[in-house]
């Protein structure tokens, strides 16, 4: 059970740091934003996450 917990914690980790690498501080605040509040299941939070990482995925389209 350990083990897969810190393979998850691992994981989870490396997916945010890949994120703050390619979209910078705010990919990183947006994924904040999201996962937490999926976690606590706060719509609000969790919106404001899913806008701020559609406005920086769609940026230089637009």
């Amino acid at each position: 059970m350990p083990a897969i917990a810190l393979f998850s914690a691992l994981l989870v980790v490396g997916f945010e740091q890949f994120v703050e690498w390619r979209f910078g501080l705010g990919g990183a605040v947006g994924l904040l934003l999201l996962t937490v509040g999926l976690k606590v299941r706060s719509p609000t939070c969790s919106s404001v996450g899913a806008v701020v990482l559609a406005l920086i995925f769609t940026g230089p389209a637009l």
